[in-house]
């Protein structure tokens, strides 16, 4: 039976976290304290210094040789359980895609557990409970944000090869990306370059684009299949250029034109996630993974590097009140299977037809299995080795497993370097998400109808799923409580930063880290008050 003291060690856990997100919030919204220049500096701290060393500070002191491996396997199955799902919908089903599966296995199974869930389940089963976030925080780092990188980035790869290689991408067997590409996110404008070998196969380089211009190029030879205009193999033209501003939202059917940027002094606001490509003096604020867009403002109002929004562009968050998981019309009246990849104006892409040179049969939709992954895995890597999260979740379970095989202590003056920090990241994580909270046009940026959706899904469907688990591989008592309330916190706040660079459904996805920390506390309160009956 759940009595007031129990609730009151509760309420001393999370009750700071709000007064920090609070004051943050106010002294934004209401009292003017902050500009986005100071906010900016703020978040670059957060990210390069406290949550890292935050997340290492709780990874190094926890022991690895006494994990739950039956807490952590109901964790995995319910991922597992849910990505299954997600899976044949999106194989199957008229109405599944990449991109809504991809957002709803964020919102169903990847909680905000290090920041919420550490302190609030500590103060409602106390210490073991807190051991047992950790052990989730650890496989969250390493395993399913990697995961979702892989997805985002797949989605990034496809759309690549579908706009510049509609009807030959089955005969590419190769790809090289230059190193100074370091996403396939359609941040920066890029260029590819197709040779044809003796065996009409297409290798192709995939570098950064040298051209300014705003519209997508296509230039075609007409000078026969063996003659080409530019040198090439086969007449196959080369540079030829991506669209560099973005890829096309979901389900809009649209290509963002490169706009040009707009120099008022102002620097954007992002979230607390280190970027994969800006130095830690670069300018335009914290790039969350090269995530360049302004969270100020709906038209880019406080960014350093503004993106001239199209008239059309984001049509599917237009209607705040009407979603669907179809894909929509395209703009051009033309219904058209995802991606849809309407061009604007006169823009067009490069079509190379090497097995119709050879007098071959056309090629299949997408490049070999292989080449794909070794596409994708590149990528990633490239991600993973930039973002010092990564860093601090493998040196601090290394740690972890070396201190306490061996019993070796951490030298004093290493371990109070990285207290003072990591102390302060709680604390200023909450701080810098009420900065972003205040800086928001709205609180329920996707709608009301598409916002009750989401919570449905972060607050009822997650937990489910892990109850569903959890009895699967045998959790009973305290084990099974905490993993149900662990799978009711609020939406992570990863999970946004890749959808926001990679502009899938990010107005959902900030819909579930605002609005879900505002209703966490009481929604989990429910659940511990219910599982405590």
């Amino acid at each position: 039976m759940i009595t007031g003291t129990d609730l009151y060690h509760v309420f001393t856990a999370v009750v700071p976290l709000y007064v920090a997100m609070v004051l943050a919030y106010g002294s934004v919204k209401w009292w003017k304290i902050f500009t986005p220049d100071q906010c900016s500096g703020i978040n670059r701290f957060v990210a390069l210094f406290a949550v890292p060393l935050l997340s290492f500070h709780f990874i190094s002191s926890n022991n690895p040789y006494t994990m739950n491996l039956r807490f952590i396997a109901a964790d995995s199955l319910q991922k597992i359980i849910v990505l299954v799902v997600l899976a044949f919908w999106s194989r199957f089903s008229a109405n599944g895609s990449l991109e809504w599966s991809i957002t709803l296995f964020s919102l169903s199974t990847l909680p905000n557990t290090l920041v919420m869930g550490i302190p609030l389940l500590k103060g409602m089963y106390g210490e073991f409970s807190g051991s047992l976030m950790v052990q989730i925080v650890v496989l969250q780092c390493i395993i399913w944000y990697t995961l979702m990188l892989f997805l985002f980035e797949y989605r990034g790869a496809k759309l690549l090869i579908v706009e510049q290689f509609p009807d030959t991408a089955g005969s590419i067997i190769s790809f090289r990306v230059d190193s100074d590409i370091l996403s396939l996110d359609g941040k920066e404008p890029l260029q590819t370059e197709a040779e044809v070998g003796e065996d009409g196969k297409l290798h192709v380089t995939v570098r950064k684009s040298t051209s300014s211009r705003s519209e997508v190029f296509s230039r075609r030879s007409n000078n026969g299949p063996h003659s080409g205009e530019n040198g090439n193999a086969g007449g196959f033209p080369r540079n030829t250029t991506q669209q560099g501003s973005g890829y096309p939202a979901p389900n809009t059917g649209m290509f963002s034109p490169v706009g040009k940027k707009k120099n008022d002094g102002a620097k954007d606001l992002h979230m607390f996630v280190w970027s994969s490509s800006a130095s830690p003096v670069s300018e335009g604020g914290l790039h969350v993974f090269r995530g360049g867009a302004d969270y100020g403002h709906e038209n880019g109002g406080i960014g350093a590097h503004q993106i001239e929004p199209n008239p059309k562009e984001f049509e599917e968050y237009r209607r705040d009140d009407q979603f669907s998981f179809g894909n929509r019309q395209a703009i051009n009246g033309g219904e058209r299977e995802a991606p849809n990849l309407t061009k604007l104006g006169s823009s067009s892409t490069t079509e190379l037809h090497p097995k119709a040179a050879y007098g071959e049969t056309k090629a299949t939709t997408m490049p070999p299995a292989s080449v794909m992954t070794r596409l994708i895995l590149i990528m990633v890597w490239r991600k993973l080795i930039r973002n010092p999260n990564t860093y601090s979740s493998l040196i601090g379970l290394t740690w972890s497993l070396v201190s306490f095989r061996w019993n070796i202590i951490m030298p004093a003056i290493i371990a109070k370097s990285i207290s003072i920090l990591s102390d302060a990241g709680l604390g200023m994580a909450m701080f810098s998400l009420g900065l972003f909270m205040a800086l928001q046009p709205r609180m329920i940026a996707c709608g009301n109808k598409v916002a009750t959706f989401s919570m449905g899904v972060r607050f009822l469907t997650g937990p489910a799923v892990m109850a569903a688990a959890s009895f699967i591989v045998g959790l009973r008592g305290d084990l099974l409580r905490i993993a149900i309330v662990q799978a009711a916190l609020p939406q992570g706040i990863v999970p946004f930063v890749f959808a926001k660079e990679y502009n899938v459904h990010p107005k959902i996805l900030s819909t579930g880290v605002i609005f879900g920390m505002l209703i966490a506390l009481p929604i989990t309160l429910v659940y511990y008050i219910l599982l405590g009956l």
